[in-house]
């Protein structure tokens, strides 16, 4: 089993974004519909320092970016696009420590991960960062030590919480497939060694000591081994992406002690089906993998496929409420 089996993941939790722009109402929505693992809201339709590219920048330390036509640049000092980043960031804790007031269980906040940001973060080039080998040490290094101060803060400021951290990974696969597009668009850049790829990670999961680390990432083809070499004690996906090519690394994962947080309730506005008919696949995976389905409550948790930043906020409040029923629905009937 991996170091963090023993800690109690709560059954349903969300990705991290939500729709609209009121830290307040996304706080008491989360934290009422998740009474046992809430999660710290991301509200990206604010504008740029509140998507996930400009939050995380905001969380560096002695690197500072700024919005640019193209996207997220580093340049050389704190301007405003950092602060606006750190005073929403302050704004969101500020309202989740409103609605946890003697909360004591499991937490989760949300960053993007190293080759991400890479990829995403541009140099004063204007290539990503994720061309210079340098760039891409100096970004993981500044990533680690704001993280560090950031779980601190939060940590302060609920006392009672077991901290999750989830690392946000949406671009690793393009990254290790030498998919990611050059500025000019017309070439790609150099994939990056997945030996590297991997110790960067364990090197940042490493960081937080006090809990486990979740990565997660809704794009196909989810490097689930990689993810657990690397000391990820959870990895979330968005579960209709799943191949049967997936199965071996997952059973893998299960057996070795690694948490599932299977997104399964769609992001994207729609009818939603009954709760236990949201879970039917994970049932199905795993009678195929032969795996015991009184394991299921011990290794999933029930998200859904991504963030909820698209939706209306009506539906947004229905799908975290699903995520729990459908949790509920799993535990109660895990055949």
């Amino acid at each position: 089993m991996s170091e963090n089996s023993q800690f109690r993941f709560g059954a349903a939790t969300g990705v991290g974004s939500m729709p609209g722009g009121d830290a307040r109402e996304a706080a008491k929505s989360v934290t009422g519909t998740f009474e046992d693992f809430p999660f710290l809201p991301e509200l990206p339709a604010r504008g740029p320092g509140a998507d996930m590219i400009g939050r995380t920048a905001g969380l560096l330390v002695e690197l500072y970016a700024r919005v640019e036509p193209s996207g997220w640049r580093l340049g050389d000092r704190p301007g405003r696009d950092t602060k606006r980043a750190r005073s929403w960031l302050g704004e969101d804790l500020d309202a989740l420590e409103e609605f946890t007031q003697e909360y004591e269980g499991p937490l989760k906040v949300q960053a993007v991960g190293p080759w991400t940001l890479a990829a995403n973060l541009e140099l004063r080039n204007g290539e990503a960062a994720l061309s210079d080998p340098g760039a891409c040490r100096d970004l993981a290094g500044s990533l680690a030590e704001g993280l560090r101060l950031h779980l601190d803060e939060v940590r302060r400021r609920i006392p009672g919480a077991q901290l999750v951290l989830q690392l946000d990974e949406p671009s690793l696969t393009a990254v290790l497939r030498g998919q990611v597009k050059s500025a000019s668009g017309y070439r790609t850049h150099r994939a990056v060694d997945r030996q590297l790829a991997e110790q960067t990670l364990r090197d940042l999961v490493g960081t937080h000591t006090d809990g486990p680390v979740v990565v997660h990432s809704c794009a196909p083809d989810v490097p689930f081994a990689l993810l657990r070499r690397a000391g990820a004690a959870a990895v979330s996906f968005d579960f209709s992406l799943l191949t049967e090519r997936d199965d071996e690394a997952i059973g893998e994962a299960v057996e070795g002690g690694t948490r599932l947080f299977t997104g399964v309730v769609p992001s994207a506005e729609g009818p939603l089906s009954d709760p236990a008919g949201s879970v039917m696949g994970v049932r199905t995976l795993w009678r195929r993998l032969g795996l015991s389905p009184g394991l299921l409550a011990e290794a999933v948790t029930v998200t859904p496929a991504c963030g909820l930043a698209g939706a209306s906020p009506g539906y947004a409040r229905r799908a975290l409420a699903h995520c729990a029923r459908a949790a509920r629905s799993l535990a109660d009937n895990p055949e």
